[in-house]
């Protein structure tokens, strides 16, 4: 028999990349804040940004180097029009990429959105032990991501396993 596992908090911030949101219309961070406050999970706290990625690579490498922080959510800036550039912000701070992120994210998608999928750039990975994942900026998009992806991996009592129980802080405590 398996031993059931406690519930651990984590530290999450949320970024929102958008050259015209504001707190009153970001719809998709808030969205976020929401799902990962009902999880259990503290809000480790929350921006939004321009599409630009210097801007977006600082704010998201302050928050990687804040041993505080065990991961980050960005919203917006994963397509392929105007100033999209999320990716291009956070890949090379990454150490390594989770691919499957990004693949089942977009398999998943394809359900609801059909082809149009192949537009989202949807990236996520690890970079000093802080788990970042960049979503598209539709609510839509986001609920997918984490209902159906983010939530279960963000949970030490998801079996066979999880990115929790990889996290090096956690580690070192068990």
């Amino acid at each position: 028999m398996v031993e059931p596992r406690q519930f651990i908090p984590l530290n999450i911030a949320v970024l929102t990349v958008s050259d015209t949101r504001t707190e009153a219309t970001d719809g998709s961070g808030k969205l976020l804040v929401e799902r990962l406050q009902s999880a259990g999970h503290r809000l480790a706290g929350k921006r939004i940004v321009p599409d630009d990625i210097y801007q977006i690579r600082a704010q998201v490498s302050a928050w990687i180097a804040d041993p505080a922080v065990d991961a980050i959510l960005t919203t917006g800036g994963t397509g392929l029009t105007g100033r999209d550039g999320t990716p291009e912000a956070i890949r090379p701070l990454l150490d390594k990429v989770l691919d499957g992120f990004g693949e089942m994210f977009r398999f998943l998608s394809y359900a609801e959105i059909g082809t149009s999928t192949i537009q989202s750039r949807a990236l996520a990975g690890v970079a000093n032990g802080t788990y970042v994942f960049c979503l598209p900026g539709s609510k839509h998009a986001c609920a997918t991501a984490w209902d159906k992806l983010i939530q279960a991996q963000l949970d030490v009592r998801t079996r066979p396993c999880n990115l929790v129980e990889l996290m090096p802080r956690l580690r070192e405590k068990g």
